[in-house]
């Protein structure tokens, strides 16, 4: 995804990590967010990125899972839609409004979710204007889908990780090099304070913000945790609030990855960790890093 690693953000990333991770680049059909609270409102977006051999996509139905609850499914200029008991159906209304192949098309439905968390598969039949494709095979066990040919499509119902870690990477180093810097964008789920960095191939892991000193750039330790506010990404970049990594205990090799562990303090002053593996680069990824996550109490 699998995605915003560290034992929390982990949760998130792991999946969401976040998120991908359920959803591999050959699937036909994957959800846009795989892994979702217990207990949430969830919308449900079902996408389908290809027809039928090259045929365009006329029909899209849905059996959805047991443990959602006031499942309603959302309209699709276009087409009519048909719902009763766990199925829900799309069906182009003209020839010109079937999805064409080469073009993705997105398909809501709106539930809440059990409370307990768990996997839910939603089984999904595309119908093309020749061909028919049946989204509905599950593992024997668990919910790996390597191997499945035509998996039905996973959402993880977890607890997710209270802080969501974007665009992470760390700057490479060469030998002798003693400090490096790191980058990311975190977004609170609900207002927390970032209190704490660690790594394994750093003595010392801090926060640290450029600022003007008369007509000089300086940088220096921010004072202080930094404030995450609910919902509003804060992003450590290059020329402004960023980690630094120092008194490094290995060169930092492009290609490869570092393991950082954030504390996140709560409002209540209860303290988390965030676990992350962030990727290693000489310059910022072109589409944004993303880091992989665990979290821990």
């Amino acid at each position: 995804m699998n995605a915003f690693a560290l034992k929390s953000i982990a949760h998130y990333a792991r999946l969401a990590p976040f998120v991908a991770v359920f959803s591999p680049v050959w699937a036909h059909v994957s959800l846009q967010e795989p892994v979702a609270e217990p207990g949430s409102s969830y919308r449900a977006v079902l996408r389908v990125t290809h027809g039928c051999d090259g045929s365009p996509t006329t029909t899209v139905t849905v059996q959805l899972p047991a443990g959602l609850r006031d499942a309603k499914a959302e309209a699709r200029e276009g087409w009519t839609l048909f719902a009763q008991g766990n199925e829900v159906r799309w069906t182009a209304a003209t020839k010109e409004a079937a999805l064409p192949s080469a073009q993705r098309g997105e398909f809501a439905i709106n539930a809440k979710l059990p409370p307990a968390p768990g996997a839910l598969w939603f089984k999904v039949q595309q119908t093309c204007e020749q061909g028919r494709l049946d989204w509905s095979q599950l593992p024997a066990a668990g919910t790996s889908i390597e191997g499945l040919k035509s998996p039905a499509v996973l959402l993880q119902v977890q607890a997710l990780p209270a802080v969501k870690v974007e665009q992470a990477w760390v700057r490479s180093s060469v030998p002798g090099q003693r400090g490096s810097g790191g980058y990311m964008k975190l977004t609170a789920r609900k207002a927390v304070r970032l209190v704490g960095i660690s790594s394994p191939v750093a003595g010392v892991a801090e926060v640290h913000e450029m600022k003007m000193e008369g007509d000089v750039m300086k940088m220096r330790p921010l004072a202080g945790a930094l404030e995450l506010p609910a919902g509003k990404a804060v992003e450590l970049r290059p020329g402004g609030l960023h980690l630094m990594l120092m008194d490094l205990k290995q060169p930092l090799a492009a290609g490869s990855s570092v393991a950082l562990t954030l504390t996140l303090r709560d409002e209540k002053g209860a303290d988390s960790q965030l676990e992350v593996k962030v990727p290693v680069a000489a310059a910022a990824p072109g589409g944004g890093a993303s880091a992989t996550e665990g979290h821990k109490h």
